[in-house]
C-alpha cells in the first residue's frame, strides 16, 4: 500500500512489480505526493477485476473515482494535469510538444525492445542491448550542459527514462566510458525521494538492495 492509514487514497493503481511501464507511473505518483492504493499484479496470474477494468488486461491501470485509464504515457499526462503541483511538463506548447516527442521516442526506440532482451534468443537480445546502449550514449552529452532531460527541472521525460536506466544491470547493458554524463544523471534521479519510494522489492533486488 502506498497510502497512509489516516488518509483515504483517492486512486487505485494496478501495477506490475517488475514492469517498467508501471514503474514510471509510480514515480509520477510519488512526485505528486498523492495517496493511492496499489494492487500488485502478477502478470502470469492477473486478477479478474483488472480484465473488468481494462479490456487489454495490461498494467499500469489506474482508477480515479469513475475514471479508468490504461497506457502509462496517458496515465502520466493525466496525473500531471489532475495534480498540477509540482508540474512535470513544460507550460508552453512548443516545449510540451518536444517533450512528447522524446516520450514517444523512448517508447518506440527503447521500451519496445525490452521484451527482446528477455526473449531468450541471444542474437535478438544482443541486438536490442546494442541499440539501446548506443541510443543512451548518443544522448549522454546533454547532461554535460543540464541537470535533467528538459533542463533544470525534473519532468515526465525523466520519469520515463529512469526505469530503463535502473534496469541496465539486469538487461546487461554496459555503457561506454564516454557515456559517463548519463550515468551521473542516473544517480541524481535515483537519489530523488520519489524514485526511492517508487521501488518495489523486486526492483530493489535488481540492484542488490534489501527492502527497508
Amino acid at each position: 500500500m502506498a497510502s497512509q492509514a489516516n488518509r483515504k487514497p483517492i486512486m487505485t493503481l494496478y501495477s506490475g512489480t517488475r514492469d517498467p511501464y508501471s514503474h514510471r507511473t509510480r514515480i509520477v505518483l510519488f512526485e505528486k505526493d498523492v495517496d493511492y492504493q496499489i494492487v500488485e499484479v502478477d502478470l502470469e496470474k492477473k486478477p479478474k477485476e483488472l480484465a473488468d477494468l481494462n479490456p487489454y488486461g495490461t498494467v499500469p491501470t489506474i482508477v480515479d473515482r469513475d475514471l479508468v485509464l490504461y497506457e502509462s504515457l496517458l496515465i502520466n499526462e493525466y496525473l500531471d494535469e489532475r495534480l498540477p503541483h509540482p508540474p512535470l511538463m513544460p507550460v508552453d506548447p512548443v516545449s510540451r510538444a518536444r517533450a512528447r516527442l522524446m516520450l514517444n521516442r523512448f517508447d518506440r526506440d527503447w521500451y519496445r525492445l525490452l521484451p527482446n532482451i528477455e526473449s531468450g534468443d541471444k542474437k535478438i537480445a544482443n541486438r536490442a542491448r546494442t541499440y539501446i546502449r548506443d541510443g543512451l550514449t548518443v544522448i549522454s552529452p546533454i547532461f554535460k550542459e543540464q541537470k535533467f532531460l528538459l533542463g533544470d527541472e525534473f519532468s515526465l521525460v525523466d520519469c520515463s527514462l529512469a526505469p530503463i536506466l535502473w534496469r541496465m544491470p539486469i538487461y546487461k547493458i554496459d555503457l561506454p566510458r564516454q557515456a559517463k554524463p548519463i550515468l551521473e544523471y542516473a544517480e541524481r534521479v535515483f537519489a530523488r525521494k520519489s524514485f526511492q519510494a517508487s521501488l518495489t522489492e523486486a526492483e530493489m533486488e535488481m540492484r542488490g538492495l534489501k527492502p527497508i
